[in-house]
């Protein structure tokens, strides 16, 4: 009895921490559209939208009717907003829960439209295709590459 015990304890000391590890894996990943060279900051203000992002707990913080919300996606309103266009300012001088509570600085610092210094993204802008669905290696974006390679367009002959 004393060992089937010892043997359950063992077992899930070992599945919990496990289970810890993998959960902290994912926290605090930047997003592909992201900066790069900002890993290790928490927030990102994107001026073009009024909207923060909130890196460790992967939401985007938005002002609905004078209440801040946390939500994993942008508000409808933005849907067609390009993440991996629009210029992301990195807060990097700011370490708490609540980057709105400067939200007035931020908005007179970084007006719509404001671009800083050049960023790259993290990631590659995901294709999409002619159904909306997202995905780079379409059948016909591979026939239309192994096209390209076949023929020289530049001079009409063929490889």
């Amino acid at each position: 009895m004393k060992k089937l015990v010892f043997a359950s304890v063992l077992f899930m000391s070992v599945f919990f921490a496990q289970a810890q590890v993998s959960v902290n894996v994912n926290i605090g990943t930047p997003p592909n559209w992201g900066p790069q060279g900002y890993d290790n900051s928490r927030y990102y203000y994107l001026p073009d939208i009024d909207v923060y992002y909130d890196v460790n707990q992967s939401v985007f913080i938005y002002d609905n009717s004078g209440k801040w919300i946390r939500e994993k996606r942008l508000p409808s309103r933005y849907r067609n907003y390009d993440l991996y266009s629009g210029y992301k300012v990195v807060l990097t001088d700011y370490r708490g829960d609540s980057p709105y509570s400067y939200h007035t600085k931020h908005r007179a610092s970084y007006p719509k439209g404001y671009v800083g210094k050049p960023q790259k993204n993290r990631g590659e802008k995901p294709v999409k295709s002619n159904n909306g669905n997202h995905n780079g290696n379409k059948k016909g974006n591979n026939s239309k590459q192994q096209s390209d390679k076949n023929h020289d367009h530049g001079n009409g002959k063929h490889r």
